[in-house]
């Protein structure tokens, strides 16, 4: 059986200081503290993600990564605003606590939340994970009905609407990243610098928008001990926005590695594990469940790979720059240029 998602100790120089943060929860009121101990989660390449434990309970904190300094990235007040609205609509979102804009506190903001306790199918933990094949296509089909789910949530009535600015949104995304990417170069890479002129040239008409998680993937998701094909809880909500439906299940597909793609393709998911959809059967199960029709699957899948490539560039930029200890973050330019890689080979196959 897959153990349920447990944290380890604390990165080195990660430390959050308990002394001041029990001030704070005392100071105002809040019905969650004291605080007696602290853990961390290892997965997860941006925001921090710590376990914190009272006499009566266990707690999330999430704060942003030290060193970062990117507009509109790791907004902690934005992050809990989402599960606020949210909450009220669709219960797989963890219950926000509270949130502190006080950087003095403990050297940023931050905002804690309910844990929700289940299965997480990280990479790695690939080798625990003895699942057939018929389980572990459940589990994918669950993963792409839950997100069609998602996007049927009404934005007018939840008040969801006003996380973004749907018009126009694909072309942001595309002039946006491509900017991120140049803010953070260290290494000129050429794949990725044709696939931005590519994307540039062939945008799509755009779908009815929708809400948008835009990191959906499956170490995002909680799943139901003892029936895994169950998903109790959808995490993460940092990039979370309204816009194109199918920007949402492109980024899916940029993480989702299939058997013949390569190591480095599969450090980031489990989805190559026998029994998963295949990448075109993600679209098509998607595009069944949800009746959209997609215009353009090629683009899709490009966007969610340079946006990841992009993040990546960013993660690697802070850690050239002495920002974080992390020794994974040091080997993520061979991930950027594969990313690249494999943009440029769909591009040229026009399939997924």
């Amino acid at each position: 059986m897959i153990p349920i998602d447990q944290p380890v100790p604390v990165r080195e120089g990660e430390e959050i200081d308990l002394a001041a943060l029990n001030h704070y929860l005392k100071q105002e009121s809040c019905p969650i503290g004291p605080i007696t101990g602290q853990q961390q989660f290892p997965g997860g390449y941006s925001n921090l993600t710590y376990l914190v434990r009272t006499s009566d309970g266990e707690y999330i904190l999430r704060r942003p990564p030290f060193g970062a300094a990117i507009k509109s990235a790791h907004d902690m007040g934005r992050e809990f605003k989402v599960l606020s609205l949210l909450r009220k609509h669709y219960a797989k979102v963890p219950l926000p606590m509270v949130l502190c804009a006080n950087v003095d506190v403990i050297g940023t903001t931050f905002y804690i939340m309910e844990r929700i306790k289940g299965v997480i199918l990280r990479p790695s933990s690939v080798r625990e994970i003895k699942l057939n094949p018929p389980d572990m296509r459940k589990i994918s089909e669950s993963l792409v009905d839950n997100l069609v789910a998602l996007h049927a949530i009404d934005l007018e009535s939840t008040g969801l609407i006003q996380l973004g600015k749907p018009l126009g949104y694909v072309q942001r995304q595309v002039e946006g990243w491509t900017k991120r990417y140049e803010a953070a170069l260290t290494d000129r890479i050429e794949s990725l610098e044709s696939v931005s002129k590519w994307l540039h040239l062939n945008q799509p008409v755009e779908s009815i928008p929708t809400l948008l998680h835009n990191d959906y993937k499956y170490d995002n998701l909680v799943l139901k001990e003892g029936n895994l094909s169950e998903i109790i809880g959808v995490l993460d909500w940092e990039m979370s926005t309204v816009g194109d439906p199918w920007m949402d299940v492109g980024a899916s597909l940029a993480y989702w590695a299939e058997e013949n793609d390569g190591d480095l393709a599969k450090i980031f998911n489990v989805s190559w594990l026998p029994g998963n959809l295949t990448r075109s059967e993600v679209v098509q199960r998607y595009s069944e469940k949800s009746g959209r029709s997609i215009p353009s699957p090629v683009f899709y899948y490009v966007f969610g790979l340079f946006k990841n490539a992009v993040i990546a560039q960013q993660i690697y930029a802070r850690w050239k720059q002495g920002y974080s200890k992390d020794p994974r973050f040091g080997q993520l330019i061979h991930v950027i240029r594969n990313l690249g890689e494999r943009g440029s080979k769909a591009i040229d196959s026009e399939s997924l």
